[in-house]
């Protein structure tokens, strides 16, 4: 619960080992002002946060004495309702996980783990991407295609290649060596071996992109020649748009 600034200090009353500390406890947590106990704050032991309060102090002070740590306050209210009474956040799942990771709260962590929101992206799709050859590598190499062409231009392409077999990718090597001759840069995924289909993998590519702050969309590549085959089974531009 956010507390106004009009608290007595408590960084005038306390000195050597936070033994002397009050049992009340201010804390400034990324500028939101938080009022707890000491105790609620070394519930559990093996904790980031319990071992911030214990022992030798270990954090700064603000102006005002409060205990101060630089982190997102707006989800420290969810760490503290959850020390408080073991219940479990439905909202902001996703930043209060990364919060419960940084104060090593491995109870919250493992509960939070099994909700929809973290176990469909750490169970499904995370192990899903990871069974696709050089994804992470293949997506900075997009966002390193798309920035190279965007000089002067409002919107910069990059074709990609998405196959999900061995004989997929025997299909289209004569095309990709059309499109080198061309001197086209194309980013390759795949192939891999999993369930989820093309469409999945590049809502997956989109997902991330935007993920990294960028506006991105994508069309099937229509290509010239090359290609014995129809080419949007397998090559899609993904459009970069700056402003």
């Amino acid at each position: 619960m956010s507390i106004s600034s009009e608290h007595k200090p408590l960084g005038k009353q306390v000195t050597g080992s936070l033994h002397t500390l009050s049992p009340i406890v201010e804390l400034n947590v990324g500028g939101e002002l938080y009022t707890t106990t000491l105790s609620t704050l070394k519930k559990h032991p093996g904790s980031k946060l319990a071992e911030m309060f214990t022992g030798q102090p270990k954090l700064r002070r603000d102006s005002e004495g409060r205990f101060f740590i630089d982190r997102p306050g707006t989800y420290f209210k969810y760490i503290l309702e959850y020390l408080r009474s073991n219940q479990v956040p439905t909202q902001c799942v996703q930043d209060v996980y990364k919060e419960a990771l940084f104060y090593d709260i491995e109870p919250l962590i493992k509960q939070l783990e099994d909700s929809p929101q973290i176990f469909g992206e750490l169970v499904a799709r995370k192990q899903f991407l990871a069974r696709v050859p050089n994804y992470s590598e293949n997506i900075e190499l997009m966002i390193r295609i798309a920035r190279a062409e965007a000089v002067a231009s409002r919107c910069s392409g990059v074709i990609v290649c998405v196959v999900r077999t061995e004989e997929d990718a025997a299909r289209c090597q004569d095309a990709l060596n059309s499109l080198d001759m061309d001197k086209k840069s194309v980013v390759k995924f795949g192939p891999w071996k999993a369930a989820p289909s093309i469409s999945d993998l590049l809502d997956c590519i989109q997902m991330d992109v935007e993920a990294k702050g960028y506006k991105i969309s994508f069309q099937p590549h229509i290509a010239e020649k090359g290609f014995r085959f129809k080419s949007h089974d397998f090559f899609y531009k993904f459009l970069f748009t700056w402003w």
